[in-house]
């Protein structure tokens, strides 16, 4: 059994026990739930903005921990102030050490769209999501069958959310839902978790046109992210180099400045 197929094993151990604590019906009396979303692709268009995806990762299955004991909501906002297109949360406890609790945290101290980011396997958890505040879902195609993935996309904009598809592999691509709003390349392979930036290159030429096209993962450094830009990638999420510094909104502010500086 690669990493891959045990997170999503616990997973679905997982979102079983949630649905017997917490109904579907408790998560809708949410607050959250009637609040209007933020638009992630128009977030990461805007021309104030950076395209940068920023990301609160306390640790990984890839790098152990990471930043167990950042304060999220001190971080949250000084990612917006950065410029952050977006805020990527993760609130997967046993592999990323994070929980729903980390993304309400963060919710509360920025205007900028929010994923959650997890493994979505079940529709109870594009509710829970919506419930805790988030403006978007990842879908992970590697995971999911096509049917699945039309399914979850329908119930996010049904919820007002958006949805980002990722895909590692050519053959994922034939899983791709005309509906969903943002296509992610993600460049760690999550069944060996080795990373290689060349996939969004590779990949870039094969996405249906059409589609806001995101890298993931491996960028740390502001060269990576001007040369995918030649490549149509319009945002880029970094989770773990921000994060590895005792600063990560310090690091995200000095990272986009000097974006910013080559690109004048």
């Amino acid at each position: 059994m690669n990493k891959l197929q045990e997170i999503v094993l616990e997973k679905r151990k997982q979102v079983g026990e949630d649905k017997q604590l917490v109904s579907v019906e408790l998560l809708k009396k949410s607050n959250y739930f009637k609040r209007e979303c933020a638009s992630l692709k128009e977030y990461i268009l805007r021309k104030d903005k950076s395209g940068i995806i920023t990301e609160i990762k306390k640790k990984s299955p890839a790098l152990g921990a990471i930043n167990p004991d950042v304060n999220v909501e001190n971080l949250a906002a000084a990612y917006t102030l950065a410029g952050a297109s977006a805020l990527s949360v993760l609130t997967d406890n046993k592999f990323f050490g994070g929980c729903n609790a980390d993304l309400t945290a963060a919710r509360g101290n920025t205007t900028i769209p929010i994923l959650r980011k997890d493994f979505v396997i079940d529709e109870y958890q594009v509710i829970e999501a919506k419930s805790i505040g988030a403006d978007i879902i990842l879908l992970i195609a590697a995971i999911l069958t096509k049917e699945e993935i039309a399914r979850f996309t329908d119930l996010t904009h049904k919820l007002g959310m958006e949805v980002i598809l990722e895909v590692h592999a050519m053959h994922e691509l034939e899983k791709v839902y005309e509906k969903v709003d943002v296509i992610g390349i993600n460049n760690r392979n999550l069944e060996t978790m080795q990373i290689d930036i060349a996939t969004s290159k590779t990949m870039s030429k094969l996405i249906p046109a059409g589609f806001i096209k995101i890298s993931e993962s491996g960028i740390e450094n502001p060269e990576i992210v001007l040369e995918l830009k030649k490549f149509g990638y319009d945002g880029f999420l970094i989770g773990s180099y921000f994060m590895k510094h005792a600063d990560p909104g310090k690091a995200c502010t000095e990272f986009i400045q000097q974006i910013n500086k080559q690109e004048e």
